[in-house]
């Protein structure tokens, strides 16, 4: 809560960004339930108009999570952060998807936060946003990151502030409750210090 007794992100709008099929069931839910906690209106734009059919360990079906929008239809106008959930079958298919960094990259643009967790960040690899950031991955990621320019370190999570917006990384599930505050701390003002 802030100090006006409204919840800290009042009035802050996230997008997500996914495939139909494949992302992590907890990288998913997990930050789009903090974000919605803290107050923020979360939207999920999906490749297709049609539920997004989650996985657990890339292995076993999740749940079934509703998409509000297409990767088509959505914009960077009228969001204040994007966040890129993992999931290899999701990540591997995204990365090449043209909506997808369209996205990614007009929020990048814009000076707004950008957050990728696990094998989300192969999304910045050819997206042209991992060069001269610092940033983290599911490990197998660090040869792609590093070849794309990229500073790869083994934490949790990862706030690179340094360059025109924030970038906040993680490496995976386990590293989700850091993931989601460091979200929430970027658009509650303190992801644009330093």
């Amino acid at each position: 809560m802030s100090l006006d007794g409204k919840p800290a992100l009042d009035g802050k709008n996230v997008l997500v960004l996914t495939t139909n099929y494949g992302t992590e069931q907890d990288e998913l839910e997990k930050p789009i339930a903090v974000l919605r906690e803290a107050g923020a209106r979360v939207t999920v734009a999906a490749q297709k108009d049609e539920p997004v059919q989650t996985l657990v360990s890339d292995r076993r079906p999740g749940s079934a999570v509703q998409a509000d929008t297409t990767l088509t239809q959505a914009t960077a106008d009228g969001f204040d952060a994007v966040v890129v959930p993992g999931g290899t079958l999701n990540a591997d298919q995204l990365r090449t998807d043209d909506d997808a960094r369209r996205l990614v990259s007009a929020f990048a643009e814009a000076g707004k936060p950008v957050a990728a967790i696990c094998h989300g960040p192969w999304l910045l690899v050819d997206s042209g946003l991992a060069r001269d950031r610092k940033l983290t991955s599911y490990p197998s990621l660090r040869p792609d990151l590093e070849n794309a320019g990229g500073e790869w370190v083994d934490q949790e999570v990862v706030v690179d502030t340094s360059g025109a917006h924030p970038l906040i990384t993680s490496r995976t599930p386990d590293d989700l409750d850091a993931f989601s505050a460091a979200i929430v701390d970027a658009l509650d003002g303190g992801g644009n210090r330093g």
